[in-house]
């Protein structure tokens, strides 16, 4: 990487780290990631039994999926002061043991646990999606985008996973919803045990933490770029989620049987997985990452388009454009955090910020998408919603993409080889 002085001063400030430690952090790193998403993906499959076993409406068992994602949005602008008083690395600890707690805790038979576990590994979940971007920003300063990539493919790879294996676990192999869901404490309690040797190495994690603040101290509540990284986080997360949600319903009603619709989803999130390593990669090489979100933007709005107008013939190719488009998004979104700041304490605020009001979004947009179907009778407002979300998209992303940090206009003189 080629960095300007103002980026080289702050590198000669400290050492180089060690091979082994660096691996030692990067597969700790990939463990934590590995617990982000895969309990909340194996939730969906697992809806229909979990409300007739527990005699639930609809309503109550939209609610498991709702959850977290509020919990993130309440959580996340908190969880920085956190990482400042306790240290980064203790917090992400007591984060995975409460996530262990809370995925037990959901697998208990009764409606207390299943909420009650719920809430616990949504708030968990929150202290990692804000601070690995910053540990990752304070640890691997010169490989930011590949290391982000890394994380994202280990997050987005198990969310696949356990969306697909869900109900094999639960009819196949006789676990009942009850053990599909628990057995995601496993990945947990390793994530414990591979994280454990980190507390050795930071021992002092409050100084460690306030140590890498340099520069001026800024509201980024009042920052401009803030808000563009914020809104783009938002919409792709919103955008993701409705997919996510509805796009079988959507599917069913072309006339696409439940099976097939369900493999079409699964195709979709497989073609994302990919571009959420490489993006981060490709970003971190550019000056700026508008030419990025140029191409977010055509790929979202092709798919869309597809699904509205398009052949059934070539489902398959619109579900496959829609996954790219959401790897990219995704993962310029992750990128934003690093690129945008100047420290590691400026990253975890962002990051908790943007998070805060994305998961906000995208806890109301599937709600929102499924009235407008209710009020209209079809799906052709709720899509050209997603229509307007990409653009809006574009216009955000232009914003954050450009070569600035947030806490003042000038560049960030980011550029790679």
């Amino acid at each position: 990487m080629c960095s300007k002085s103002n980026q080289n001063s702050r590198m000669r400030h400290s050492q180089p780290k060690p091979k082994a430690a660096a691996w030692a952090v990067l597969i700790g790193i990939l463990f934590i990631a590995a617990n982000m998403r895969a309990p909340l993906t194996s939730v969906g499959p697992l809806i229909g039994l979990i409300r007739e076993h527990m005699h639930i409406s609809s309503t109550l068992a939209g609610m498991i999926t709702t959850l977290p994602l509020l919990a993130f949005a309440i959580f996340s602008p908190f969880v920085p002061r956190l990482g400042r008083k306790l240290g980064i690395e203790r917090i992400i600890l007591a984060s995975v043991l409460f996530l262990t707690i809370g995925i037990v805790l959901r697998s208990l038979s009764g409606i207390t646990t299943l909420y009650l576990g719920t809430a616990i590994l949504g708030l968990s979940i929150a202290v990692c999606n804000v601070l690995l971007p910053s540990l990752i920003k304070r640890e691997f300063p010169e490989r930011i985008g590949l290391m982000t990539g890394m994380y994202s493919i280990s997050m987005n790879l198990f969310g696949a996973a356990a969306s697909g294996i869900s109900v094999p676990l639960a009819i196949g192999m006789g676990l009942g919803w009850q053990g599909a869901l628990g057995v995601w404490g496993v990945l947990s309690f390793v994530s414990i045990l591979c994280w454990l040797p980190h507390l050795k190495r930071h021992t002092g994690g409050v100084a460690v933490v306030q140590g890498q603040v340099s520069g001026r101290q800024v509201n980024l509540w009042r920052s401009p770029l803030a808000w563009q990284v914020t809104m783009f986080m938002g919409l792709q997360s919103m955008v993701f989620y409705v997919i996510i949600a509805w796009l079988p319903e959507i599917l069913q009603e072309q006339g696409i049987s439940a099976d097939r619709s369900g493999l079409l989803l699964s195709v979709m999130q497989l073609a994302l997985l990919p571009f959420t390593f490489i993006v981060p990669v490709m970003a971190g090489r550019m000056r700026n990452q508008r030419l990025l979100v140029t191409f977010t933007f055509g790929l979202l709005l092709f798919g869309t388009l597809g699904l509205l107008y398009g052949s059934s013939a070539l489902i398959i190719v619109w579900m496959i454009i829609i996954g790219i488009g959401g790897g990219f998004a995704f993962g310029l979104a992750m990128m934003f955090f690093g690129l945008r700041t100047e420290n590691a304490h400026q990253a975890a605020e962002l990051s908790g910020m943007a998070q805060s009001v994305g998961y906000l979004l995208a806890a109301i947009g599937p709600t929102m998408f499924g009235y407008l179907h209710d009020m209209t009778g079809g799906w052709t407002l709720p899509l050209w919603i997603l229509v307007g979300a990409s653009v809006l998209l574009f216009i955000f992303g232009l914003g954050a993409g450009r070569d600035r940090y947030v806490n003042s206009g000038k560049q960030t003189n980011l550029e790679m080889d």
